[in-house]
Formats: structure tokens, sequence, C-alpha cells
């Protein structure tokens, strides 16, 4: 049993039998007020992402592009959750190079990849929904440290967000309680398909909601930054996932966090919308400059190599787009050619200094495009 013990325009803070009060958030959407500075963010960002979809679309090797910024993003939307896997770490260690970091956060990296790849694929057979919800949560968590929150299922027990070792009564949030979590659930299902506003301010509302109502044990955060990938994707804003905004969550962690509490707490919409649209601009222009810097240099690579008979060193070199870190023996595997063949490619590339020779191992050699590594690790 509750009672309410105040009612306001965002939500609805209630006493829940066992002493504690709770959080239960408004039915979207809420009212926004439209002013000057909410109305140019919204411009600037559509902009950007829209010359980021453009730029996209030029690109030979766009696939391959895609691949990395998946990576990027999960690296980085981990990190905000305390892992610290790196993204050279990820992708050496799908290219099986050994890698000193603990395999706990490696997988939970993995998992991301996995449930964005996954999420991606599923958008052909399922529309975004409760049902989708539960299927990336489950991919998400599998195996790792949040496995025993019931992977795939919505709470049955009460959460809440706070400092380590904090409880119900001194917690910073309480989300809804169970009993009113499918409520919500079905509330924020129906605005998932809510066309009706621009699709980032859409996205925008749509991840702060799911982050109050906070419907798994574990995850949430990761599911909710998953989603806004999925979204922009689902709504054809971007041909492929590009924009890994979780750069600009975790380098503005502190903001991040308290726009999304200042709604739960104050209903600031407003705010929460300039900051995500603000982040939105940086991400898509960050990004631009990236896919135009790798693509440049693939092209100066392939001028040098237009006298060879063969288009296997080029084909190669894509395969460094798709990952900068490869073997031989995986690499002839990928392009199904022989072990021989293979290595002569990666020789001609490592005359290219587009590749170069990393690690001691003899029996498993590892390469790297190194330049292609530092143009995506840079600031």
């Amino acid at each position: 049993m509750q009672s309410c013990l105040d009612r306001r325009p965002h939500g609805n803070i209630v006493l829940v039998t066992g002493g504690y009060s709770a959080f239960v958030p408004a039915a979207m959407p809420p009212p926004i007020g439209w002013n000057a500075t909410l109305a140019v963010s919204l411009s600037a960002a559509d902009r950007s992402i829209g010359r980021l979809a453009g730029e996209a679309r030029h690109l030979p090797n766009l696939n391959l592009l895609a691949a990395l910024f998946i990576r990027k993003e999960a690296v980085l939307s981990s990190r905000i959750e305390g892992t610290r896997t790196t993204l050279g770490e990820l992708l050496a260690s799908e290219a099986g190079a050994p890698v000193e970091r603990s395999p706990a956060d490696l997988h939970e990296v993995g998992n991301y990849v996995t449930a964005l790849e996954y999420g991606l694929k599923r958008l052909d057979s399922l529309p975004l929904s409760l049902r989708f919800v539960r299927e990336l949560h489950e991919r998400l968590m599998r195996g790792v440290r949040g496995d025993s929150a019931t992977p795939g299922e919505f709470r049955r027990s009460q959460n809440w967000i706070g400092s380590p070792g904090s409880t119900l009564a001194d917690a910073t949030y309480v989300p809804p309680p169970p009993s009113e979590l499918m409520n919500c659930l079905a509330s924020w299902e129906r605005f998932l398909h809510d066309e009706s506003l621009p699709p980032l301010v859409h996205v925008a509302l749509v991840h702060a909601q799911l982050e109050a109502i906070h419907p798994f044990l574990d995850g949430n955060g990761r599911v909710g930054r998953l989603l806004i990938t999925l979204l922009l994707a689902q709504r054809g804003v971007l041909p492929q996932p590009l924009l890994y905004l979780s750069a600009y969550f975790e380098r503005t962690r502190h903001d991040y966090y308290s726009h999304l509490l200042n709604i739960t707490a104050r209903g600031h919409w407003e705010e929460w919308l300039v900051y995500f649209l603000n982040g939105v601009a940086a991400q898509s222009n960050e990004t631009i400059g990236k896919m135009l810097r790798i693509d440049e240099l693939l092209k100066d690579w392939k001028v040098e190599l237009e006298r060879e008979r063969s288009r296997l060193p080029e084909r190669a070199l894509e395969q460094f787009v798709a990952n900068p870190f490869w073997t031989v023996g995986a690499l002839a595997e990928r392009m199904e050619v022989s072990y021989p063949t293979a290595h002569r490619a990666i020789n001609r590339l490592v005359g290219l200094e587009a590749v170069s020779l990393v690690g001691e191992s003899r029996r498993n050699r590892m390469y790297c495009a190194q330049a292609i590594l530092d143009v995506l690790g840079e600031p």
C-alpha cells in the first residue's frame, strides 16, 4: 500500500509501506517551455546530425567504420558504470591478443557490443517495445557482474540510487515501487511510438524517462544509452550507428546525473533537453572529423596501392578499418585466402607504414593500423 505525499506536474512522491518515499513519474510527454535557448540547441543539433548523416552516405567504408564507432560507444557507456577497458584493449582482445585488463571488464564491454548489434538487427523484425528492452537487457547482463540481477526481467523489488552503502532511507533517488512499475512502463512504451515530437527531442525524453523508472535491478543506464542509438536508427535519423553520445555523457558525468535528477526533483525538462541536444551537436561534429580523417588516410594508402596487380592488399587494408588489429591467420580466414597470401598482403601494408607489428609472439604475430587507432582515441 502507498499514499501520495506530494503531487507535482512531473510526477508524484508516494509513501510506500516500509516507511520510505519513492517517485512515480507522470506520463509522457511532459509540458515543455519552448524558449530561445532550447530552440537554438535543437536547430544546431539537427544541423550537425544531418551533416553527419550526409557525410556518412558518401563514405565507401561506412559499414566498416560503423563497427568501430559501435565499439567506441560500448567502451564509453560501460566506463560511466565503472569499467576501465580502453577501445584499443577491446579491439585487441577481439583480435585474439592477450590484454592486461580485467576479464570481467572486457566481458561487460563485449556484452554491450553484442546487445547493440543484436538490437540493430532485431529492429527488422520487432519494433522498440518492452519485449525488445527485455531482450536487450538479457544480452547486456549475461554472464557479467550484474547477472544475478535477473537478466531480461523487470524488477520485482525496490531499487534505489545513492552513494556506496546508502539505504532507502538516505538514497539520492528512489524510483517507482514495484506496484507502480508496470503502469509506468506501459505509459513509457506508448510514448516510444509517439512521433509527434522532433526525433532528437523524443529520444532525449525516452532516455530520461527510462532512467526515472529504473525498471531493472542493474544495467538501467546502459540499456537507456543503447536505446538512444536504436531510436535514431528506427526513426531513420542516421544511416548507421555513428553517434557515440556516451563520450559526451562520460566527460560531463556530473552534469549528466545532475540534469536527470533535476527532472525528477523539479521537472527541469528544458535544461535536460538543452544539455542533451548540445551533446548531439558536439558528438556529431566530432564523429564527422574522425570519419573524414580516417577516410583521408585510406585514400592516401590506396593511391600507393593503385599499381598493385592484385586487390588483396587493398582488401586487407579495409579489414584494418573494421578492427585495427589482425593476425595473419585471422585475416586469411576472414578474406578466405591462404596464409602466405594474407602474409604478403600484410607485408605490403607494412611497407606503406599503414600497419606495423605489435607484440613479441612469433607464432601468432599481431599487426595494428596505429594511425586509425590514434584518430579514434583523440579527444
